[in-house]
Formats: structure tokens, C-alpha cells, sequence
């Protein structure tokens, strides 16, 4: 067997390097854990940027996957298949949209959402409404459409000119106001900045992008990849807010590791997409709609919506103890249900935590510049929470101790 130095070093000579990842290559999981080529085992409070909803080696999502795979894995959109169908209803039934679409992933939902919005008022002759109202420090993806509306300059820094969007400050509904105008065909925003830095929108500011959406007569668009899917304790964010959207996207958790990417919308855009307009070769197969069916059958039987309400309120309430208790190192504590944050303080290196932390075997991931990001699997004890949590404080605790004796 491979070795975990050996790996890294032939991942190094061979992958192209876009991306910076640790020097851990992992090989096996287990719900919450993961263990490397070395066998040493990691406590994963990130699953894989929120990805791995239901665990790793869920038996149902495993056996699930495996059962597809030796029936039907792949047709093509030039025929209907029975999962995909299956999928389309379970999702509509349960958000109150009526139409879904499928596709491979969360920059995808969105590239698709831009489309939409687009496409929709060129079939009603308003060719000229084609500009985005998008929010700083958003993120929707990295391919051209989604990088434009991605609100994070330095991800759109070397690719030109990247279509009209333009980008306000989150949260300020007088800055969105001044944004509009009639070339304006939607507003896309996340109910809570994921990326971003774990930021949750003010109180009324959903409804009131409603309301200025209608005032202006463009689409409500919302961005629900990493929010989606129980992650907040209620499977989208905006559910119970009052407010009707237009269209949202979905990604992440909703395969539970298979890629999968999802749009849903209201009857009233059905036909703004015609044939030919827009498609994913994999979109829709049936061995991703299986997968995520099997995600949301668990989802229910294993009641992992409201354990995410109460597991994150725990989560919640043990980060606030590190703010109180290290003062010097954290500054806030913010998010919902299992998607939160931990602020440091300016000057703390978060990615230098984030290493300490791997050397302690606890998963965390940055958001933002100095936000700690806490996105664990839905399946998450309360202890695996608390044993995080003190890897944390112990790795922070250090920071204290240097800056009461700086």
C-alpha cells in the first residue's frame, strides 16, 4: 500500500496546481471520520465544503449508488429515465417550486439560473434586460457566468470582461434599491453568505429584494448550494421566511458526495429554457438522482433536519464559550443550524489554524479571510461537536497566551 508521503509526491509532480490542498491524502471514511494512506484518523467538521451531508460510507447512500450502477447508470436527456423523474417531484413537492432541472454541480445550478433570468425576458422581447444586481463577498461558482456574479474581485481577477453584473454591499436593501433599473433581469443572492465568510443577511432583507424585484419587474434568484438541503435545520433556507422566489439552485449536500446540481422554479419560468436553449450531458442521470434520493430518504428517516436545528444550537453555544472565554483570539461567533462560524481577531492567521489543526486531526476550513468554518456532516454527534471544539480552544488558547506576553 501506498504511503501518504509517497502520494503527495506524485500528486505533485502530475496534478495541475490550481489548487492548494494539505499534505493528507484521505483513503477511507466513516460517518464524521476519515482516515489517511497512513491510517491516522481526522475528526471531519467541514465534509468536504459541505458536501457530505449524510456521513461518509452511508450504507443506504452506499448501497443505493451500487444498486443503480448495475441496472442504469447513463441515458443521455434524448430519453426520460426513472429516477431523475422521481427526483424532480420529490424536490417539488417538498420546496413548493414546480419545475427542476439537473445538472453536475453548484456553479453549474447557478450558470444555469443566469441563463434563465436572460433567456426569460429575451422570449418576451425585453432584450435589453440583461444585467445582474449580485452582492460582495458572494460566491456562485467559478466558470465565466457564475465567476461574474461572484462578488469576490479576486477570483475574477485575468478573465476580462465578465457580462454586466453589478455588486453591492450584502445586507444594504438602499444599495440594492440603487441598483436597479430596467436592463436589470434579477437579483441573485445567498440568504447566507457560505464562502463569504459564514454571514447571515439582516432580518427583512430577503422580503425586501422581493419587493424591489416586483418594483422593477426582474427575477428573484437564490443561491442555495451550500444552504440547501437540511443544512440550516429546514431544507432551504428561505423556507418559513415568507418570502417566494423565483428560482433557487442546489449542489452540495444533495447527493451526499455524488456530484449533482439542481435548479428549481416556479411554473411561470417553465418555458424560459426551451429545447435547445440549455443542457448538461450528465444532468439528470440516474445514478446521481438515485444517490440523491437516497440523501433525502435519510434525511427523513433519520431526522437529520431537526437534529441539525438542535446539533447546531450546541455548535452555536460552544463557540459563543470560545468568544467569552479567549477574547483576544475570536471576536464573533455567527451562523445557523450546522453552518457556522468562528471570527478571529485581525492579525490571527486562520489558514495557519486551520494547518494546527490537521496536526491535531480536526477538519476546519477558512472562509472569508480570518473565518473558521464549521460545515459538518448532518450526521454529527454532539460529542464529535464538543471534541472539535476543544482542538479548537487548544489550538487558540496558544494565540492567547502569545499575545498576553507579546
Amino acid at each position: 500500500m501506498s504511503h501518504n508521503a509517497d502520494l503527495v509526491a506524485l500528486a505533485r509532480s502530475r496534478l495541475l496546481p490550481n489548487y492548494k490542498p494539505a499534505p493528507i491524502v484521505f483513503v477511507r471514511g466513516r460517518g464524521c471520520e476519515l482516515f489517511d494512506a497512513d491510517g491516522r484518523r481526522y475528526l471531519d467538521l467541514c465534509a468536504g465544503i459541505a458536501v457530505c451531508s449524510v456521513g461518509h460510507g452511508h450504507p443506504v447512500l452506499a448501497r443505493a449508488i451500487a444498486e443503480q450502477a448495475g441496472q442504469l447508470m447513463h441515458v443521455s436527456n434524448y430519453f426520460y429515465n426513472e429516477p431523475n423523474i422521481r427526483l424532480g417531484d420529490e424536490l417539488c413537492r417538498r420546496t413548493g417550486f414546480d419545475r427542476a432541472f439537473f445538472c453536475n454541480s453548484g456553479t453549474e445550478a447557478n450558470e444555469a439560473l443566469l441563463k434563465l433570468s436572460r433567456h426569460y425576458f429575451y422570449l418576451r422581447g425585453e432584450t435589453g434586460r440583461q444585467r445582474v444586481v449580485a452582492f460582495e463577498n458572494a460566491f456562485h461558482g467559478r466558470t465565466l457566468g457564475a465567476l461574474s456574479m461572484t462578488g469576490t474581485a479576486k477570483y475574477r481577477e485575468g478573465f476580462g470582461s465578465l457580462g454586466p453584473v453589478t455588486h453591492v454591499p450584502y445586507g444594504d436593501s438602499h444599495a440594492v434599491d440603487r441598483a436597479m433599473g430596467p436592463d436589470v433581469c434579477a437579483i441573485i443572492v445567498e440568504s447566507l453568505q457560505g464562502e463569504g465568510g459564514v454571514t447571515p443577511a439582516p432580518p427583512g432583507f430577503l422580503a425586501h429584494l422581493r419587493q424591489s424585484a416586483d418594483a422593477h419587474g426582474a427575477l428573484l434568484l437564490v443561491d442555495e448550494v451550500q444552504t440547501g438541503v437540511g443544512r440550516l435545520g429546514r431544507f432551504l433556507a428561505t423556507s418559513g421566511s415568507g418570502v417566494r422566489v423565483d428560482a433557487v439552485s442546489l449542489a452540495k449536500g444533495l447527493g451526499g458526495g455524488f456530484p449533482i446540481g439542481a435548479m428549481l422554479t416556479t411554473e411561470r419560468l417553465a418555458g424560459a429554457l426551451p429545447p435547445g436553449s440549455h443542457g448538461s450531458t450528465f444532468g439528470g442521470n440516474p445514478l446521481a438522482c438515485s444517490a440523491a434520493l437516497a440523501v433525502l430518504r435519510i434525511l427523513d428517516e433519520q431526522h437529520l433536519m431537526d437534529a441539525a436545528q438542535s446539533k447546531g444550537d450546541t455548535l452555536g453555544a460552544l463557540l459563543r464559550q470560545l468568544v467569552d472565554d479567549l477574547p483576544d483570539v475570536c471576536e464573533q461567533a455567527r451562523g445557523e443550524g450546522l453552518l457556522r462560524g468562528l471570527v478571529l481577531r485581525a492579525g490571527i492567521a486562520s489558514r495557519e489554524v486551520v494547518s494546527q489543526l490537521q496536526q491535531a486531526g480536526v477538519l476546519v476550513i477558512v472562509a472569508g479571510e480570518r473565518v473558521l468554518r464549521f460545515a459538518p456532516p448532518l450526521v454529527v454527534s454532539e460529542a464529535e461537536l464538543e471534541e472539535g471544539v476543544r482542538a479548537v480552544r487548544k489550538v487558540l488558547s496558544g494565540y492567547s497566551s502569545l499575545r498576553a506576553t507579546a
